[in-house]
């Protein structure tokens, strides 16, 4: 069963296809299994950058929580 999650970050990508710095983004991302306590953060991040074709260093989580 798919686990959601509701995030809202931030891009700050230098390369030409990617979004303008500074873009805001927030929705649901389903993931197959739950983030690891330890690692959520890290884990979310990697998803996120790849999505967006981005480096982890690119995306800023502001705010991420599990939905029910």
């Amino acid at each position: 069963m798919a686990t959601k999650y509701y995030t809202h970050f931030v891009t700050g990508g230098g390369r030409a296809q990617s979004p303008p710095c500074g873009s805001e983004w927030s929705g649901v991302v389903e993931l197959r299994e739950p983030l690891s306590n330890t690692r959520a953060n890290r884990e979310l991040r990697a998803l996120l950058a790849q999505s967006f074709d981005l480096d982890c260093e690119d995306i800023r989580i502001l705010h991420w929580a599990r939905l029910h």
